[in-house]
C-alpha cells in the first residue's frame, strides 16, 4: 500500500495553538502521531512525506523516523532543514527530493510540498497531492465540489493521520469522470473551431 502524509511538525509547541491541533502538549501530538501513523501503516507499506517532518534538528527527526512504520520517501518542505546537515543518515529515507510524480494504477499523481495552480497532467485528470498550507477538512471537499483535483496530504486535512493513494483516487472518482467528459467536449469543440480557421 501507498500512503501519503505532510506537515507533521514534531516537536513545535506552537503548530498546536496556530493550527488549533487538539492537543494540551507537543508530547502529546507526538504520540499521537505516532500512535495513528502506526496503526495505519504497515512496514512493508510505502509512505511518502510532502515536507515539514520537523522544525528541531538532527537527533529529534532521527528519534521520530525511527519510530515511524513503512519504506519512506522525502519531498521536501520548508522546515526540513535536517536533512542538509551532515550529521543526518540520509538512508532513514528511500530518497529525498524537491518534486516528484508518481504513477499508480494508472493514475498520475503530482506530489510537491508546495499547492500548484496548475501542474504536469492537469488537463488530463492528474492529481496534485500538496502540504504546506495546514487546511481543514473542508478543503479537500470543497476542491471536489469545484471539480479541482488537489488534495491536500497534510495531517490536519486528514484526521492526524497518512491518507492512501486509494483512498484519494475513490474521493475524487466521480470528478474524474465528469472532468474526462469535459475534456472530451472541449477537445471536440476546438477541433471544431480549428477547422473553421483553415476555411477562413
Amino acid at each position: 500500500m501507498i500512503y501519503v502524509t505532510s506537515d507533521l511538525h514534531f516537536f513545535h509547541k506552537n503548530v498546536i495553538k496556530y493550527n488549533g491541533r487538539p492537543f494540551d502538549s507537543v508530547e502529546e501530538m507526538n504520540k499521537a502521531l505516532i500512535r495513528n501513523w502506526n496503526n495505519v501503516v504497515d512496514k512493508e507499506d510505502d509512505v511518502y512525506i510532502l515536507g515539514d517532518v520537523t522544525l528541531k534538528g538532527v537527533s529529534f527527526a532521527t528519534k521520530i523516523l525511527q519510530e515511524l512504520k513503512g519504506n519512506k520517501f522525502l519531498v521536501k518542505g520548508n522546515h526540513d532543514v535536517f536533512v542538509n546537515q551532515s550529521s543526518f543518515d540520509k538512508t532513514h529515507f528511500i530518497w529525498i527530493k524537491d518534486y516528484y510524480e508518481l504513477e499508480y494504477n494508472g493514475q498520475y499523481f503530482i506530489l510537491f510540498h508546495y499547492p500548484i495552480e496548475s501542474w504536469n497532467g492537469a488537463s488530463n485528470k492528474s492529481i496534485h497531492l500538496h502540504g504546506h498550507q495546514h487546511n481543514k477538512r473542508t478543503y479537500n471537499f470543497e476542491n471536489r465540489e469545484k471539480g479541482i483535483l488537489k488534495f491536500d496530504v497534510g495531517v490536519d486535512a486528514n484526521n492526524m493521520a497518512p491518507v492512501s493513494l486509494e483512498y484519494i483516487m475513490d474521493f475524487f472518482q466521480d470528478v474524474a469522470e465528469v472532468n474526462s467528459g469535459l475534456l472530451l467536449y472541449h477537445s471536440n469543440d476546438y477541433d471544431r473551431c480549428s477547422k473553421n480557421d483553415k476555411e477562413y
